[in-house]
């Protein structure tokens, strides 16, 4: 949801549609940086959440940040505002922030994807051991959940195992979880459609990652197929994905304290004569699939 007008427009704006959790930016995410998050702002932020009934806020990342880059500017540029997301989550309140792991650009090493694993690891524990020196300070903690990705271009995070591994090599791996995005994993190639196959994909995360750090899901069908590595989401039961893996997902008692949150695309659409935004559309659909 959008920020405009200030963090609690987005409480509001997830109200208003009928949502009990939102995603949220905390900044532009097209720009490194952005003025500090008041006290004030703050305190009107964790308010709406509760006057307004909304639960399990989270935030996402910028899109520029990449930790797992081998240009040593672009990377440091990157922990130093992944530093400053983190701090602005906990200004906020907000338990976890979300996040791509990364792409090994200018990796010139035998086996990019290992070093950049490497790297990403390196980059979350300088940043949770900065974080701790200004504790007392900072009585909120916030921790982070690794993206499933597309695995579009060279893209870390497309498999579970390389989360799995970045899990295994930081110092701290109590502070990272995992955020499952259905578009994302179905273009990595893990089928979720059929219920065997949906059964065997989240097996195969539970042997690989533990289905305890699976902590958020990102809700989106998918406009390419399976195994594609295209990262392009499409509105609920409009892509590729079609309505069963929600379905699945929906009714799946593993999962039924794990927040949902939509990134369908924005934008109106029109049934039977009536304008609807397309946040309250996918939001219906999803909610008549749940079994009674």
């Amino acid at each position: 949801m959008s920020i405009a007008g200030g963090h609690q427009r987005a409480v509001e704006a997830a109200a208003d549609l009928g949502f009990d959790c939102v995603q949220l930016f905390s900044k532009n995410s097209n720009q490194w940086k952005a003025k500090p998050i008041s006290p004030e702002d703050a305190a009107l932020f964790r308010e709406t959440l509760l006057k307004r009934n909304i639960s399990h806020p989270l935030i996402h990342d910028s899109y520029l940040i990449n930790l797992g880059s081998a240009k040593e500017d672009l990377y440091e540029k990157s922990v130093e505002a992944f530093l400053d997301e983190l701090r602005r989550a906990e200004t906020l309140g907000v338990p976890y922030l979300v996040m791509h792991p990364g792409t090994p650009t200018g990796d010139a090493s035998g086996d990019p994807v290992e070093s950049g694993l490497k790297r990403i690891a390196a980059a979350l524990d300088r940043v949770f051991e900065a974080l701790e020196k200004d504790r007392p300070q900072r009585p909120d903690r916030t921790d982070v959940l690794l993206e499933t990705t597309a695995g579009q271009g060279a893209n870390l995070g497309w498999s579970f195992d390389h989360l799995a591994r970045i899990i295994e090599l930081s110092r701290h791996p109590d502070r990272l979880g995992v955020c499952v995005d259905t578009c994302h994993i179905h273009a990595a190639g893990y089928p979720i459609i059929e219920k065997q196959d949906y059964e065997t994909t989240f097996a195969s995360f539970d042997r690989v990652i533990g289905l305890n750090r699976l902590k958020a899901f990102h809700l989106n069908d998918s406009v390419k197929g399976l195994d594609c590595r295209v990262d392009r989401h499409a509105p609920i039961g409009h892509g590729t994905l079609g309505l069963e893996p929600f379905r699945h997902l929906l009714n799946d008692p593993r999962f039924r304290e794990i927040p949902m949150y939509l990134e369908t695309p924005k934008g109106t659409t029109e049934i039977d004569g009536v304008t609807l935004d397309w946040d309250a559309v996918n939001l219906k659909t999803l909610r008549s699939l749940i079994l009674s």
